[in-house]
């Protein structure tokens, strides 16, 4: 359940940096991008607490890194490429 709730919060968050880069005009392929390295610092920080705090395996945190990390930004890889192209 962690990792869907991280996943479903990741892409909330994508949404908010693709559609919010036109406050500071800029195109969504921007918005995009800055999405990957925030959401990175964010799913490491949520893996080095669960490792620090919680007590989980580390081999755990990886396994649970791939999917909150991957699926966001590989949606906004996605966007970036397949609808940023003209931006």
């Amino acid at each position: 359940m962690h990792i869907l709730m991280f996943v479903v919060i990741g892409l909330v968050a994508l949404s908010v940096f693709y559609f919010g880069a036109a406050l500071f005009s800029r195109s969504g392929r921007t918005g995009a991008f800055v999405f990957i390295w925030a959401w990175l610092a964010a799913s490491l920080v949520n893996g080095a607490v669960g490792v620090l705090r919680a007590g989980i395996p580390l081999l755990n945190e990886i396994g649970a890194f791939i999917p909150i990390f991957g699926i966001p930004a590989a949606v906004a890889w996605y966007l970036a490429f397949k609808h940023g192209a003209g931006s």
